[in-house]
């Protein structure tokens, strides 16, 4: 399969809000929950909004009070549903009440300039998933990461790039996912100039 042609870097503009997707779970490994509150610390020093699914509880509540407590500015974005399952958090900055898991995500986009993915289930790969496809199909060109505590992804990374090898997936695709296992190394790589990829269906 020929990669599609890059398109011509781009000087990335400063981050002001970026999207997180991560877990309504803290998982069983206390370097999980630790990751999460590291990063939402670093985004309050970096002076970048947190985007997040609005929850009080698991990696997205540590995650959004790490922020608060460093003085970031915390958007919540949650559909009606939710908000007693997911325990919507009461204090973060701006809390945005949706009605369906379309909008969340369409929300949650919206208002990011960069997209990062910590620990999660499957509402946490869904999100990456489809952010990344929209990526693919040209229909964004916001950076995106994955922050892989404790080696966490690294079944799903040999998925992908088998899907690489098997030909479903351009390798200019594969590289539009940024990983690493450092919040400021990966932060550091999202606020960069990049390549992106032309669209999937250009040859």
């Amino acid at each position: 399969m020929t990669p599609p042609i890059a398109l011509s870097p781009l000087p990335s503009p400063p981050l002001r809000a970026l999207t997180v997707f991560c877990g309504s779970h803290t998982g069983h490994d206390p370097a999980f929950l630790n990751a999460a509150r590291a990063f939402g610390s670093l985004l309050a020093r970096a002076g970048i909004a947190l985007v997040y699914g609005g929850a009080q509880r698991g990696l997205m509540g540590a995650l959004a009070d790490a922020a608060l407590a460093g003085g970031g500015q915390v958007v919540g974005v949650i559909p009606r549903q939710l908000v007693a399952a997911e325990v919507a958090h009461q204090g973060v900055s701006e809390l945005v009440i949706v009605e369906t898991m379309h909008e969340r995500k369409a929300v949650m986009a919206a208002r990011a300039d960069a997209f990062v993915a910590l620990a999660g289930g499957l509402g946490t790969l869904e999100e990456l998933a489809e952010i990344w496809t929209w990526a693919q199909l040209g229909l964004h060109r916001k950076p995106m990461g994955l922050l892989d505590t404790n080696g966490l992804h690294g079944p799903l990374l040999a998925y992908l790039d088998g899907l690489v090898a098997a030909g479903f997936v351009h390798e200019s695709h594969r590289r539009l996912l940024v990983v690493d296992d450092d919040p400021e190394r990966l932060l550091a790589a999202l606020s960069a100039p990049r390549d992106f990829p032309a669209p999937k269906w250009t040859r």
